[in-house]
């Protein structure tokens, strides 16, 4: 993975340069990035690992999570309090420096979400759980309720704090960031991801 460019922690020489960030992938390697996976942002003791429901094209083209442009999750990261400024997709690795991750509910890339199956949901649920199991983060931010209620059956799932436990991580659901997503504004996805900030740094 590439690492980050610019001051943010996790910065180190051969990062990115703004001309790189920049770059939008060609048509042929969007289409070429069908069905690719991209590594996880992940390691032990996070605070929040993000989930989402699995990468778009641009993400699978670049090799970062959340890249398409108009896609809100890294403005609502920065709404929500979890970094000092806003990053670029770029960035990701500095993530783990602020105690978060990303990893996604299905592995491989498609042009949307719903192309995905129910039993692929079910399965990536499945995977996520040992996962969390592994690397044991204190929270567990669903980006996606649909997603979140066929993979983990349940269908009456809201956003906000979860009943139930993954693993000993405690489990929220939040809105999708996608540009698509017109239920939600910049503003208020990033008052939702604020939400989870808030629970994350109160008393247990």
């Amino acid at each position: 993975m590439t690492a980050t460019g610019g001051d943010g922690p996790g910065s180190r020489p051969g990062s990115p340069r703004a001309a790189d960030r920049l770059r939008r992938p060609t048509r042929e390697e969007l289409a070429a990035a069908a069905e690719r996976t991209i590594p996880d942002v992940i390691g032990p003791g996070l605070t929040v690992l993000f989930v989402g429901i699995n990468p778009g094209l641009w993400s699978a083209a670049t090799g970062w999570h959340f890249a398409r442009p108009g896609n809100r999750f890294w403005p609502a990261l920065h709404r929500g309090g979890f970094t000092p400024r806003q990053l670029h997709p770029s960035e990701q690795d500095a993530l783990p420096g602020y105690g978060l991750g990303i990893t996604n509910m299905v592995a491989r890339a498609s042009a949307r979400a719903d192309e995905l199956t129910a039993a692929e949901l079910v399965e990536g649920a499945r995977i996520l759980t040992a996962k969390v199991c592994r690397h044991r983060p204190a929270w567990v931010a669903v980006v996606g309720v649909t997603a979140y209620r066929i993979g983990f059956g349940r269908p009456r799932a809201t956003f906000g704090p979860q009943p139930e436990l993954l693993g000993d991580a405690r489990l929220w659901v939040l809105p999708n960031p996608s540009g698509l997503n017109a239920h939600f504004t910049a503003e208020t996805l990033g008052a939702a991801f604020g939400e989870l900030r808030a629970a994350t740094a109160a008393p247990a």
